[in-house]
């Protein structure tokens, strides 16, 4: 038994050899062949036309059918065909169906939603969030989620976690900014890595970030972005001023472009930048930090500082908390270290050792009741900030940002924390966000701490200021804190001060970082401190 192609046909037929010209056949009746058959009697026709001798050709149609879990073709039909000398006219196309303008033609059907996976799987991916809104929550808004840019400030492994929970979230927009390039110890933390990304010295992260996600699901828009974000106090090498210019520049169109910022970087002052130019341009901008053991994830306050919560916080332009004679009251500052806080982690898990007393604070008490600090309060007895009054990452600041990375070894600078920290934090971060887009204000949606009969207009639930993680003792809390208008990142007078003055502003700052204590009054905030102490210290003497 041999199979040759239709092409042998005319040296078999003039072999003599015994053969069959088989084709497929679909038709189930025992008296009629199928459709196919036409097409190849019309094909066989035009190529015998020219020849004179009357030839009988043998067909098999061949029919398969399964029953009972088996292949059967025992209903293949075998017969005859004898063709004559004449010439054949080409037979009419039947079959036509009318198409949208009325007429006769063909109808094309497009497959490539069933058969194209690229296709198959932008359909299915969304599926789980399609039954998410069907059965558990009606108002779901998914178009908004979708649509949403996010800008994600660092790719290692809090950007790492944040990406691939937005993807899950159905956000199809997503750009990394990183400079450093993937280490062998990444991969087993960071989940966008593999080992072939460390080799030959290392990919960029956030060219290799974003590729992992187009790999994942290839209808992301994810793009990297190689760029070094300039800090504070870290000064302005001699030369390339152009360059750190390009990079402010470059950062601030990143900003720009899209609707969520993520400040995933691994120092503090790495945060200053984005959270003024975030600020600056009423962007959203959602912050994640690790320690040891803690996290923090909080939102930044969208929209101008208002008088009222300046009044509040300092009193005729002196401080935060003053006397009536004018004079700075020890103790009522947010922070009282004379250093900025550090941890070894992706940033600081939070803007100062303790609550603050001066500035109008919301916690959760380790019993799970609502302790309020002043500030508004709801009829259901939640209390609420609302989004203006909202303090950034810097807001518990009393002293400007620094190089923090000065006087530590290289062990410090590494991140130390445990592995499932930056995982709890990064789906934190992104919650947040989600239940902020869901809120009827979006971004400036008033922060709730809590409590059980508070009411929630999101359908995801409360939009809390800071989620504070202390995994030691698997507590959380959720305080709401207000915006400091000493704030070095998001005051009027350093939001301002850069809206005028734009590069000028920042290379300053960038040399100089004490500067930004200057212009907002923490260095006179610290004289006059210093000088309560002396006076203290005299009046024990006294006595």
């Amino acid at each position: 038994l041999e199979i040759l192609p239709l092409s042998k046909l005319n040296e078999v037929y003039e072999s003599g050899r015994r053969f069959y010209v088989g084709y497929t056949d679909p038709s189930t009746s025992e008296q009629h062949p199928g459709w196919p058959l036409r097409n190849l009697l019309g094909m066989l026709s035009r190529c015998w036309r020219g020849s004179k001798e009357r030839k009988v050709l043998p067909l098999l149609a061949y029919r398969r059918q399964a029953r009972k879990g088996q292949l059967w073709s025992s209903r293949s039909l075998v017969f005859s065909v004898r063709f004559g000398g004449d010439a054949v006219e080409r037979p009419r196309f039947v079959g036509w169906e009318r198409n949208a303008a009325g007429q006769l033609g063909p109808r094309m059907v497009n497959l490539s939603g069933n058969m194209d996976p690229k296709r198959v799987a932008e359909t299915a991916v969304g599926l789980n969030l399609q039954l998410m809104r069907w059965r558990l929550a009606p108002t779901l808004n998914l178009e908004v989620i979708a649509n949403t840019r996010c800008l994600l400030l660092g790719a290692g492994t809090l950007g790492c976690n944040v990406a691939r929970s937005l993807m899950g979230w159905g956000v199809r927009t997503i750009t990394f900014v990183d400079a450093g390039r993937v280490s062998y110890s990444n991969p087993v933390r960071q989940s966008l890595y593999t080992l072939s990304d460390c080799e030959n010295g290392g990919r960029h992260k956030a060219d290799a970030a974003a590729d992992a996600l187009k790999r994942v699901f290839p209808a992301m828009d994810a793009r990297g972005v190689v760029l070094s974000i300039p800090m504070p106090g870290h000064g302005v090498p001699s030369g390339s001023e152009d360059t750190v210019r390009k990079q402010v520049e470059q950062l601030e169109q990143l900003v720009a472009e899209h609707d969520a910022i993520f400040l995933l970087l691994d120092t503090r002052e790495a945060r200053w930048l984005p959270t003024l130019m975030a600020c600056a341009r009423g962007k959203l901008a959602i912050n994640a930090a690790l320690g040891f053991d803690t996290f923090l994830v909080m939102r930044h306050g969208v929209g101008e500082r208002s008088e009222v919560v300046s009044d509040k916080l300092s009193r005729c332009g002196e401080g935060p908390s003053t006397s009536g004679d004018g004079k700075f009251v020890p103790g009522g500052m947010p922070s009282t270290s004379g250093k900025s806080p550090s941890t070894s982690g992706e940033g600081p898990p939070a803007s100062g050792d303790g609550p603050s007393r001066s500035t109008k604070e919301l916690a959760t008490s380790g019993n799970g009741q609502s302790v309020s600090i002043g500030g508004p309060s709801t009829s259901s007895g939640e209390a609420q900030l609302s989004v203006d009054q909202l303090g950034c990452y810097f807001c518990n600041d009393v002293v400007g940002p620094a190089d923090s990375t000065r006087d530590r070894t290289l062990d410090q600078q590494c991140t130390v924390t445990r592995p499932g920290v930056s995982m709890m934090a990064g789906a934190l971060a992104v919650e947040l966000l989600v239940g902020l887009l869901q809120h009827p204000e979006k971004g400036r949606a008033p922060a709730g701490t809590g409590s059980w009969d508070a009411p929630c207009e999101s359908p995801l639930g409360m939009v809390p200021h800071q989620i504070r993680g202390f995994i030691g003792r698997h507590h959380y809390m959720t305080p709401a804190c207000t915006a400091f208008s000493m704030c070095t990142a998001c005051s009027p007078a350093v939001v301002s001060q850069y809206n005028a003055d734009g590069w000028e502003f920042v290379v300053r700052v960038l040399r100089d970082a004490s500067y930004l204590e200057e212009l907002t009054g923490l260095s006179r905030l610290h004289a006059e401190t210093d000088l309560d102490q002396v006076w203290a210290l005299s009046d024990s003497e006294g006595d």
